[in-house]
């Protein structure tokens, strides 16, 4: 599933490069969302087969922070290319990358017993699922999954517009903005990576939540300062990215023998979750303005925290 999630994101966009006609161009996306749908839980629990749990958060939270640095560098030479190059430069540019990716992960994991556990996916894979559902620990991460997406996508729909509005800030300001909130992020990566094995999984996730919660709550009682503003948007992301990527090393262990199953859900729910976020993040905002954005935030990100707790009552969690 690596192997074919990286060719799906090359062929997609080699193929909207070559092609630059708006049929292929929605194909060419399409492939690119299916190949990241396909490789993200696909690498986790690679990830959680071949790391020992004692370093999982480590592992893991290199493995965001990588995503997070290039998410920072490359949309910035995205906008280099198009403007230097055009419209298309950025699909070559992103299918080549890709390809090498491929090319070098197929070298990497070249072994006789890497397929082991694929092999036999296709005949469990509905005895997976019915485990998956089953599962008292699984359901519960996923719900955290669920609802610390949705809150958090509630919020960032609306944060920009509202920043807009409240201080009258210009496009790059806003630009600048986000990077800040792109550098809380890739923080939160880092301390998952330095203190998410020392502290334990379980607390790290619970204590980031709690505080991101209490960074919504924050939020609406320093609207009026532009620095305090950001200040807190900085602590909300820093600590719903923390909470997150030691949830997600969790999670690789909650279901060792289907850990692809496992991660799938993970990745499905947060999915789920951002879509529900987004479209209620502006009627919230609509009806009640930041502080109804940030009261709901922090009350869904309550749920996250009531479904971890349900689900870490099961004995797969407690060791952790």
């Amino acid at each position: 599933m690596l192997l074919a999630g990286l060719g799906f994101l090359s062929a997609g966009m080699l193929g909207g490069g070559l092609f630059p006609y708006y049929g292929v161009i929605m194909i060419s996306l399409f492939l690119a969302g299916l190949g990241k749908s396909s490789f993200d839980p696909a690498l986790l629990a690679y990830v959680g087969e071949r790391v020992p749990f004692r370093r999982r958060g480590l592992f893991v939270g290199f493995m965001e922070t990588a995503w997070a640095a290039s998410t920072l560098v490359g949309v910035p030479l995205v906008g280099f290319l198009i403007a230097r190059l055009g419209w298309r430069a950025p699909f070559f540019a992103i299918g080549s990358l890709a390809l090498l990716g491929l090319g070098a992960l197929a070298l990497l994991t070249h072994s006789p017993g890497v397929g082991k556990a694929g092999s036999k996916a296709p005949f469990a894979m509905i005895g997976a699922w019915k485990k998956f559902a089953m599962n008292r620990t699984a359901l519960g991460v996923v719900g955290f999954s669920f609802f610390i997406s949705m809150a958090n996508d509630n919020f960032f729909v609306v944060y920009g517009a509202w920043m807009e509005q409240a201080f009258h800030l210009s496009v790059i300001a806003l630009g600048l903005t986000t990077s800040v909130i792109g550098g809380a992020e890739l923080l939160g990566e880092g301390l998952t990576a330095s203190l998410g094995d020392r502290l334990g999984l379980r607390r790290s996730m619970a204590l980031g939540l709690i505080l991101s919660t209490g960074s919504y709550l924050l939020l609406p009682l320093l609207e009026a300062s532009l620095p305090g503003t950001v200040g807190a948007l900085f602590f909300i992301f820093l600590f719903t990215e923390f909470a997150i990527v030691a949830a997600l090393s969790l999670s690789t262990e909650v279901m060792p023998e289907a850990r692809a199953t496992m991660m799938s859900g993970w990745v499905a729910a947060a999915s789920l979750g951002r879509v529900f976020g987004a479209l209620m993040g502006g009627l919230v905002w609509s009806l009640g303005g930041l502080t109804a954005v940030a009261v709901v935030s922090a009350s869904i990100n309550s749920l996250a925290l009531l479904s971890f707790l349900w689900g870490i009552r099961s004995r797969a969690m407690r060791r952790s």
